[in-house]
């Protein structure tokens, strides 16, 4: 069975909805870690009434990236993380990570990349008056946002959305698309071939 590890900084919403898709038994893993930098977010609550062990790792405790991303690695390993899933965690991650987990480390983005990268992309999205924008799951490389993409799906910007509306609806999106890739994922139906993503459907 994988084990999957979410790093999260915030409410958790994604991470409630994997919780969920494993408690359904859309997905054959177990939820072994929450990995976070934040010792206020609220996602830490939710992995408590979960019964998910929690990994509290914050960056001013460490002098360098490089210790901070070892001492997570650790954590990783102990609990023999498969797949890492990003869930609004907000660092970048370096060559530590990527290197002990090339390929095995999932994002998602609430926008359709390569449009609208960064923190903001739903109010991003909005402000520039796009008509369509979505969500996109992706592999992590070293660039922000940038991965190879695995999957997409799109939202409407309906002239009567406000910002508001329009989260709810992307976060609602997010909810079913992140579970549908790591599924893919966990099930070996993906390839990466450069920049691009093969998925194998029988």
């Amino acid at each position: 069975m994988t084990k999957i590890a979410v790093f999260a900084s915030g409410k958790g919403s994604n991470f409630a909805a994997i919780a969920r898709a494993i408690k359904k038994g859309r997905l054959d893993a177990e939820l072994a870690l929450l990995v976070c930098d934040n010792p206020g977010a609220p996602v830490i609550q939710r992995a408590k009434r979960l019964k998910v062990k929690v990994a509290l790792v914050k960056k001013e405790n460490f002098s360098s990236r490089e210790d901070f991303e070892k001492a997570v690695i650790r954590h990783l390993q102990e609990n023999g993380v498969d797949l890492i899933v990003l869930a609004g965690f907000m660092r970048m991650l370096g060559a530590e990570l990527l290197s002990n987990y090339q390929g095995r480390i999932l994002n998602i983005h609430p926008a359709l990349l390569p449009a609208f990268k960064g923190s903001e992309g739903i109010k991003d999205a909005f402000t520039y008056g796009a008509k369509i924008t979505g969500v996109t799951v992706h592999f992590v490389d070293e660039k922000m946002d940038h991965g190879p993409i695995i999957l997409q799906a799109a939202v409407k910007v309906e002239e009567k959305d406000t910002l508001e509306s329009l989260e709810t609806k992307i976060h609602k999106l997010e909810h079913k698309l992140y579970p549908e890739a790591i599924r893919l994922f966990i099930g070996g139906k993906l390839r990466i071939e450069g920049r691009r993503v093969r998925i194998s459907i029988p």
